[in-house]
């Protein structure tokens, strides 16, 4: 390590003892990370939680505010000036409108401050005022997160496991296609290695788009200002980590290695590394609906996710001479509203053994962990309605069009999901390429037009209950 590197180092361990010092004698932050992969409602989740505890009057499992301890709660700037605020109030604009929409999707890291004014309670009631807790929401994409699985591998690894995995994609058959026509010990032309990066991108996209979660590298999806620069033109090749001098392989590797060094580890650094409680949002029922090799791939996925995080409690000295550790973590599965409450529990059950190899881990290790299955924002009521002589219970909305604009309300009935989340599981472990007694299906649901009582946040399913966990132990 160079002095550089050394004098960063310990400049970081006088930051980290300043703001431990800070939160321990003084106002107390908790760092709360918000991450989940493609359209797992990330944006939605963390305006409906603000929205929700500045008017809290449907967060009654929130146990400080069941209590009344709650006595005020505003907005403030955020710590850091470097990264983007969370733009909540364009957000909540678009969720509450006249012709309500869902808000655009996480794109890069942003930020936003809460802070809460709480009263104590126990032997303190009495002797002590107030206090201010900060809430520091911090939403990055969650490929992002999968991306730190990376600093582990080397590009001869990495390519071993990418082709291994995509093999039999259809997703991925011109990626493929164009790699074999390629020899990898040859000379290296830029050229060449733009149309390679350019189709694996293309394949990640596509993947992304039917269900898959294993599409890393994060920033191929989501490049902002490092589009088209060396960092991000390389792709995956036969033939691990050697080759001659100046070859396309020799290159590539080169590439994938100031990659994991650029781009991979100042985020952990600078913003990963400072979150001490976590919730990683899951579309299960997209997965579900995509078919057992989705599924399969999503629990794998959450496996790679919780690799990355350190888990384990934080005490003074360990913030101290260790640095933050997380000490909780939610696996929350959204878009419960697209099921009648009466197949929640079979949800969260899912939830619950899609992650039980991941949480078992970080349990071991200390961390506080949770499955469960809420909507950010619920845009469906519910009915019972009979087909084929049989009683359904079935959601109602307004169905969202391709465009994205409002369509015709309708009744949906996604299909009977198993008691025994083994049933979904072991099909899916097994490779089997459909589901082979039952058809689930997804309906994408335009959020309904609300009418808000003063005091009363966005509507939900089991949102305060999520909050409760994360934060409800240090108010």
């Amino acid at each position: 390590m160079g002095l550089i590197g050394i004098a960063d180092g310990i400049w970081r361990q006088v930051e980290n003892v300043q703001e431990t010092v800070s939160e321990t004698f003084f106002e107390p932050v908790i760092r709360l990370g918000v991450t989940g992969l493609a359209r797992s409602g990330k944006t939605v989740f963390i305006t409906s939680l603000v929205a929700n505890l500045l008017d809290r009057g449907r967060m009654p499992s929130l146990v400080a505010q069941g209590e009344g301890r709650i006595v005020a709660a505003f907005l403030q700037p955020q710590p850091d000036d470097t990264v983007p605020r969370f733009d909540y109030e364009t957000h909540l604009a678009a969720l509450t409108g006249r012709t309500p929409r869902w808000p655009d999707s996480t794109r890069a890291i942003s930020e936003l401050r809460l802070s809460l004014r709480v009263r104590p309670n126990g032997l303190l009631a009495g002797l002590q005022g107030p206090r201010t807790i900060h809430i520091d929401i911090v939403d990055y994409p969650g490929e992002w997160l999968l991306d730190l699985a990376l600093l582990d591998l080397s590009y001869g690894e990495w390519c071993a496991q990418v082709l291994a995995r995509i093999e039999h994609r259809d997703e991925a058959a011109a990626y493929l296609a164009l790699m074999r026509r390629v020899d990898p010990q040859e000379g290296f032309e830029e050229p060449q290695a733009k149309a390679l990066a350019e189709a694996f991108a293309a394949y990640l996209q596509q993947a992304r788009a039917n269900g898959y979660s294993d599409c890393t590298p994060g920033r191929f999806l989501l490049p902002g200002d490092l589009a088209g620069s060396p960092v991000l033109t390389f792709a995956p090749l036969p033939g691990g980590d050697s080759g001659p001098r100046k070859s396309l392989i020799r290159e590539m590797a080169r590439r994938f290695e100031a990659y994991k060094r650029q781009v991979v580890q100042p985020f952990f650094r600078e913003h990963f590394a400072k979150i001490d409680r976590q919730v990683v949002l899951v579309d299960a029922l997209g997965a579900i609906h995509q078919g057992p090799r989705a599924v399969e791939d999503l629990r794998a996925a959450m496996g790679d996710i919780l690799s990355a995080f350190r888990p384990g409690q934080n005490g003074f000295l360990s913030n101290l001479l260790r640095g933050r550790r997380v000490e909780k973590i939610l696996f929350a599965a959204t878009k419960a509203d697209h099921l009648h409450h009466a197949q929640h529990p079979k949800l969260s059950a899912i939830m619950e053994a899609l992650t039980r190899e991941a949480r078992d881990r970080a349990q071991y290790a200390g961390a506080g962990t949770a499955a469960m299955a809420i909507a950010s924002l619920r845009a469906t009521t519910e009915a019972n309605m009979s087909h084929d002589g049989e009683q359904l219970d079935v959601v109602r909305g307004t169905l969202l069009e391709a465009d994205g604009g409002r369509g015709r309300e309708a009744a949906f009935y996604p299909g009977d999901l198993p008691q025994d989340p083994a049933h979904l599981l072991n099909p899916a472990r097994a490779g089997a390429a459909h589901w082979l007694d039952q058809d689930y299906r997804v309906m994408r649901f335009a959020p309904a037009v609300l009418t808000l009582r003063p005091g009363d946040g966005l509507p939900h399913i089991r949102l305060d209950r999520a909050a409760e966990f994360l934060i409800g132990d240090r108010l």
